[in-house]
């Protein structure tokens, strides 16, 4: 059986993703990895790390692990680890999106993205919200947010907002819609005939009955009901405080926390350095680390490349899913 081939992007070039991206190669993995970077960052970082690392040809580069192919897109000025330049902003989006057309025109069969630095993007005159919302608008894709770890796979249906906007946020289309997205992505990406999802309340105790709040009564309540009316299996609405605890939790396949802090410090909790960020609607997988630049260990050698790994290991599963129907890369 073939290996899927995904496109590595090792993020921030200012950050900890070249360091991680350059101890990926040292070791082979189920999948073929193509690299969508500026070379002379990641030979520098494999040199601080002494780790070996040589660029034979234009388009190539070789380490212990293999031949990996280089698609490359040079950083405008140098990079000093830990000193995001704005300057480099273009490069660092120009990776993200090449490797997306890669995926989207079947060259590679899913992406990897290590950490972004969203000021710094910004900075350099790019509005950029995250790479989540990037690659959706690019694909013309409405996406969820999941991250997942060996413990739970926990489901966003709002992300990135104050927590006065959430309940405003959480209109019954939305939710609908984010429901629709995760069950979908449950069956075809990981190959589970029939998930069964937590649904989280929104308030203390999911609303007591409407004496806490009335956003599961008027919102979520009616959106369950129609979609388990279709045969989706689906759980609530469930007091957050009580739904993650592992005798429930092994009951399901998924669960969808209202808001970003309902359900991700519990996630981080149960296991912070194999977690991984799954982007749920994309036509391709896409996986990224669950966790930020690190400028402060960028350049030291002590980052924690885990995270990177898990994330290579499961998208190169979700890719043998989708494209043989096989659980196994």
């Amino acid at each position: 059986m073939p290996r899927p081939r995904l496109a590595l992007v090792p993020g921030e070039p200012a950050g900890v993703g070249p360091e991680l991206c350059a101890r990926a190669l040292q070791r082979s993995w189920d999948a073929e990895l193509e690299l969508f970077a500026d070379a002379a960052t990641l030979l520098a970082a494999a040199d601080r790390l002494g780790l070996p690392m040589q660029r034979p040809a234009p388009d190539l580069i070789t380490a212990p692990g293999g031949r990996f192919v280089l698609h490359e897109l040079p950083a405008a000025v140098a990079v000093s680890p830990g000193v995001p330049a704005p300057a480099n902003a273009a490069s660092t989006v120009a990776s993200l999106l090449a490797a997306a057309d890669a995926c989207l025109a079947g060259h590679c069969q899913g992406m990897v993205t290590g950490p972004v630095h969203k000021a710094a993007i910004n900075d350099g005159g790019i509005a950029y919200t995250g790479t989540t919302g990037l690659l959706a608008d690019h694909a013309g894709r409405e996406v969820v947010m999941m991250l997942a770890n060996p413990a739970m796979r926990v489901a966003l249906a709002t992300v990135h907002m104050p927590l006065r906007e959430v309940a405003d946020a959480l209109t019954p289309a939305r939710l609908e819609s984010t429901l629709r997205i995760l069950h979908s992505a449950l069956r075809g990406d990981f190959g589970i005939a029939e998930p069964v999802v937590a649904v989280l309340g929104l308030n203390p105790h999911a609303g007591e009955d409407g004496h806490l709040g009335r956003e599961e009564i008027d919102t979520i309540i009616p959106v369950i009901e129609r979609l388990r009316a279709e045969g989706m299996r689906l759980q609530g609405p469930l007091p957050a405080d009580t739904a993650f605890l592992p005798a429930k939790l092994a009951r399901f396949d998924a669960v969808l926390a209202m808001y970003h802090d309902q359900g991700l410090p519990v996630l981080k909790h149960a296991g912070f350095e194999q977690a991984v960020n799954i982007s749920l609607g994309l036509p391709y997988p896409r996986v990224a680390v669950d966790h930020g630049t690190a400028l402060d260990l960028a350049g030291s050698g002590r980052a924690d490349p885990s995270s990177l790994f898990a994330a290579i290991d499961a998208c190169a599963r979700l890719a043998s899913i989708r494209t043989t129907g096989s659980t196994t890369p």
